[in-house]
């Protein structure tokens, strides 16, 4: 299958230090990739890279063929890279239907006019209406961003990343921060999102019954190396893996 996404000896270096060293990767529509690894490994960095986030110091990134590497970040999400982020990236002082309404707007190409459309978008407001059902966020419609806990936080931007309709889903630890209440949903919607079988999902995470239970695929990074790539069960009961880059220690 042709790669959706596509990344070639991406590399990137801080002074002295390689954080990515020539990670090249594909990744195909239909598959969840979890991407895991000690702190440190690259993970975030390596994300930055293929967003936008961060310039890349060497290497490409491609999606459908198309090489984004020149690209900045709002330019490679309007091609259909979608990313939530580790800490949330939200506009603190709207509200939580006001946060979402833009990127409904914004994947319609209407621009960021917060006002002036939306009596002739109605449908518009109702996609808005219906993501925010779908993160169970509905009752704080009318809520400020920076109001919400923080799962609620975490909740409304994946709502955001749903909004915009990416053609690759990029989460990194989606969960962290949010109560054993909150993580189904977060959960439930990567489920549904991955049973659509069109998108490519990307999820860095530490949870390894998270891992086991929603990933196609893994790929371990250690310093900024991409060192194992293959099937959850084949990477996770390598021993290697196990005791240098998922902290378990592997008995004699």
């Amino acid at each position: 299958m042709t790669p959706s996404l596509e990344t070639r000896n991406l590399t990137i270096r801080f002074g002295g230090h390689v954080a990515v060293d020539s990670v090249s990767c594909a990744f195909v529509p239909g598959t969840l990739t979890a991407i895991v690894g000690p702190n440190g490994a690259g993970k975030t960095t390596y994300f930055n890279l293929i967003s936008g986030q961060l310039k890349a110091s060497a290497g490409e990134v491609f999606l459908h063929g198309e090489d984004l590497s020149s690209l900045p970040a709002p330019l490679r999400t309007r091609r259909g890279l979608g990313r939530a982020f580790q800490l949330t990236n939200l506009f603190p002082n709207l509200t939580v239907m006001e946060n979402v309404r833009l990127a409904v707007q914004s994947r319609a190409r209407l621009g960021l006019n917060l006002w002036s459309i939306w009596s002739n978008h109605r449908e518009l407001l109702g996609k808005a209406e219906e993501v925010l059902e779908m993160v169970a966020l509905a009752d704080k419609r009318d809520v400020a961003a920076s109001a919400l806990p923080h799962g609620d936080q975490r909740k409304l931007e994946v709502a955001i990343l749903i909004a915009l309709e990416p053609e690759v889903f990029m989460f990194d630890e989606p969960t962290a921060g949010m109560s054993v209440d909150e993580v189904p949903v977060i959960l439930d919607l990567i489920r549904k999102l991955k049973a659509e079988r069109d998108k490519t999902i990307l999820l860095v995470e530490h949870k390894m019954d998270v891992v086991r239970e929603l990933a196609d695929r893994i790929i371990v990074l250690h310093n900024g190396a991409l060192v194992a790539d293959g099937e959850p069960e084949a990477v996770i009961a390598s021993p290697v893996v196990q005791e240098a880059y998922l902290g378990v220690e592997v008995k004699a």
